[in-house]
């Protein structure tokens, strides 16, 4: 097998578990901003109409399409008008509130911790995310996550987002690793896996739900306990 020293992650849905933390945060500002008196029947069903506009505004922002406040006031402006509500205003408090509360909310993937402390005394460990930079440091700092990885490279910083191989060349500068040493592991085939193959660098594919996806990985687990039997 090959001889790995650095392992770099990816954050939301890898090791964070973004929907779970979604759906409580979706909660609170159902309930603050009393969105039932709106005509919205509870804060579930409103996450699940969202959910899918959100991904599609990702889709856009990661393909440099839209910008970071075109994504954060449409997201919730779309959502509202499904419900025929027709509030600017409101989306922009929603979505303010929305980026507080969500990585404050800490749900980590079931087998985080046991994986990063195996881990941790064998490898270097580091985070590649397209995540917005404060919300992913404080996703880090509230979840005791920080203290496992030397480096975190946020696509903000770097200018290009995932799949571009540039953001996992500028990671591993920033590491001091090179590709053949490096071990990328996330949950998006055309994202993570893409990317990093991309760069040269070895993938872990994380598919908890086990549905048969286009690319080509490394290697592929459905549980984060699996990737001890790889490392």
């Amino acid at each position: 097998m090959k001889h790995y020293r650095h392992i770099f992650f990816d954050l939301d849905r890898t090791l964070w578990d973004f929907d779970a933390a979604a759906e409580v945060a979706f909660e609170r500002i159902y309930d603050q901003y009393h969105l039932k008196d709106l005509g919205i029947p509870n804060a579930h069903e409103f996450h699940m109409v969202y959910h899918p506009l959100n991904e599609k505004l990702w889709e856009l922002y990661r393909a440099d399409q839209i910008t970071k406040d075109d994504l954060n006031r449409t997201r919730f402006l779309k959502p509202l008008e499904h419900y025929g509500i027709h509030d600017v205003a409101l989306a922009d408090h929603l979505s303010e509130d929305y980026v507080y509360w969500s990585p404050r909310i800490v749900r980590l993937v079931p087998g985080t911790m046991e994986l990063l402390e195996y881990l941790k005394p064998k490898y270097h460990l580091h985070l590649i995310t397209n995540g917005f930079e404060e919300v992913q440091h404080t996703k880090l700092s509230g979840s005791g996550m920080e203290p496992f990885f030397e480096t975190l490279t946020v696509s903000e910083e770097v200018g290009v987002k995932k799949p571009n191989p540039e953001i996992f060349h500028y990671a591993l500068r920033k590491a001091g690793a090179t590709p053949e040493e490096s071990l990328m592991i996330g949950d998006e085939m055309a994202v993570d896996i893409d990317g990093a193959r991309a760069a040269g660098i070895d993938q872990i594919f994380f598919n908890p739900s086990g549905q048969p996806t286009e690319g080509e990985c490394t290697y592929e687990v459905k549980t984060l306990q699996e990737i001890t039997s790889i490392l």
